[in-house]
């Protein structure tokens, strides 16, 4: 995460010339994502960071998945991370970047929606909650976040692909956090339409597996969510070779 200091984009992160990042540790990895710079783009290169999300969309509900670790630099700083959080009855968000701005965005989308429930007295749909945080990031003021959103509504399951200035685009499966390209190899060969959520959950965890073995920066164990019209469940596994 970097906070603006009014000099070009290439100074973002900056505090007078200090390269540190004063709000480590971080989760995900946004290199060169549509022209902003992530910590590990300084020349500080000891302030890399990554992480792997995954999103899969079924008939029966969706199924969100990532692993367990945040990374400050080489230095594995927590091996412990809850990384998707239900955030509506029926929906749930992974995070990839800043901790404390992904937290001050899974406290604000809850209060939204327990909000917008007490007010119309019915759920909000998932293309208002996938609206919603795509408005909250454009705000500026969850720099850097780049979540996945899932969840069932009225109209059936819903992946949201976000990016961290609020693109939204809907997807049958997506991906975030520097484990992407060998989590995504895999989402390509695997993922098919009329999956069953036990399907989609092999899925999710070899592509989780394969960017553990793969990205440095993921690992630790998985966090896999289930979202079906029941509810949301989140499941943890130490070994990912468990849900397997």
């Amino acid at each position: 995460m970097r906070t603006p200091t009014g000099g070009s984009p290439d100074e973002l992160g900056q505090l007078e010339a200090n390269n540190a990042n004063v709000f480590g540790p971080e989760i995900g990895d946004f290199s060169g994502q549509n022209g902003q710079h992530s910590a590990g783009d300084t020349e500080d290169a000891t302030m890399k960071t990554g992480t792997t999300t995954v999103g899969l969309k079924t008939e029966d509900g969706v199924v969100l998945a990532t692993d367990m670790r945040a990374s400050m630099g080489y230095m594995v700083s927590s091996k412990d991370v809850q990384k998707v959080e239900e955030i509506h009855p029926t929906g749930a968000l992974t995070i990839a970047g800043s901790v404390s701005a992904a937290q001050n965005l899974i406290s604000s989308l809850k209060a939204e929606v327990r909000l917008y429930e007490a007010r119309r007295g019915e759920d909000m749909s998932m293309q208002a909650l996938s609206t919603l945080t795509g408005n909250f990031l454009r705000s500026g003021a969850f720099l850097i976040v780049s979540p996945i959103l899932g969840g069932v509504d009225e109209e059936g399951s819903h992946i949201y692909s976000i990016d961290a200035l609020g693109g939204t685009t809907e997807e049958d499966y997506t991906v975030t956090g520097s484990g992407s390209q060998f989590a995504l190899g895999v989402l390509e060969q695997q993922y098919e339409e009329g999956l069953s959520i036990e399907e989609a959950e092999t899925i999710a965890g070899n592509a989780i597996k394969t960017a553990i073995e793969r990205d440095l920066a993921s690992g630790n164990g998985i966090n896999v969510a289930v979202v079906t019209e029941d509810g949301v469940d989140i499941t943890r596994y130490n070994d990912v070779d468990e849900m397997i």
